[in-house]
């Protein structure tokens, strides 16, 4: 795969985490669901940044699907901090696969979103009571 054809793989993630974060708001209240908008802001920004960089190169950027499964089923704000943990990490896997290709500022964009993703990630998997909230080597499959 080139820089290209990561770039709309990583577009598609963002699709999946923005679509992900409207099931994990359902569920979560306070300061976590405060936490989850801005996460889905943020999953958002970066969409809209890789449809101009995209469709600027040339590349017609794949539109959302108009449902995505999650691995499980969220009743509660326990299952909806998971889910949370598994849209950054899977993010992360995606991003962190375009690095190898990419260069200059869509390298740098890759970078910054996985360091993002996999910041997020040990949040929600702190917020969840995990006890070993970070991963040694975010995004690895």
């Amino acid at each position: 795969m080139n820089a290209a054809d990561r770039l709309v793989t990583a577009l598609a993630a963002e699709h999946a985490a923005i679509y992900g974060y409207g099931v994990v708001g359902g569920r979560l209240t306070g300061s976590v669901l405060d936490a989850s908008r801005q996460a889905e802001g943020t999953h958002r920004q970066r969409r809209d940044d890789l449809i101009i960089r995209l469709t600027g190169a040339g590349v017609t950027p794949p539109a959302a699907e108009p449902a995505y499964a999650t691995p499980f089923i969220v009743t509660d704000q326990a299952g909806a901090l998971r889910l949370a943990a598994v849209l950054e990490e899977r993010t992360a896997q995606v991003w962190r696969s375009a690095l190898p290709v990419t260069t200059g500022d869509d390298r740098a964009l890759a970078l910054a979103a996985l360091v993002d993703a996999a910041r997020r990630c040990a949040r929600w998997r702190g917020a969840a009571g995990e006890e070993l909230a970070v991963t040694p080597f975010p995004g690895k499959p």
